[in-house]
């Protein structure tokens, strides 16, 4: 199976930067997304983005513009490059591992059988 360890996340103030990482190992060859979710208090655990091994992303919304998601080219390492980062986007964020839908990674929490522990991020204005 794949073990996910993400880092990265701070306490920033509105409108700042952070880069958050993730180091996978185990069986990557065989994972087709891989990506970012997140969750704040007292609410459910939201897609941020992702990417499959050609490196075709999907983002929420709420992030586009603003963040980007990258993998280094033999998938060991996940990045979140978050910009202009708004309070709204204090959560925990969870790099994540699973499969396609339909032939499309999507941002559906359902789906992704591999978790990492977390890593915070706290945006104040």
């Amino acid at each position: 199976q794949v073990r996910l360890v993400d880092s990265g996340g701070g306490s920033v103030q509105s409108g700042e930067s952070l880069r958050l990482s993730c180091a996978a190992s185990g069986s990557t060859d065989s994972i087709d997304c891989i990506g970012w979710f997140r969750q704040a208090p007292g609410k459910g655990r939201e897609g941020v983005a992702v990417i499959d091994k050609d490196d075709r992303t999907t983002y929420a919304d709420s992030v586009k513009g603003r963040f980007t998601i990258s993998q280094d080219n033999a998938r060991n390492t996940l990045y979140l490059q978050m910009n202009s980062l708004k309070p709204e986007d204090t959560a925990i964020y969870y790099c994540t591992a699973g499969p396609k839908m339909a032939g499309t990674c999507r941002l559906l929490p359902f789906l992704y059988r591999f978790w990492a522990q977390g890593t915070q991020v706290t945006v104040s204005s």
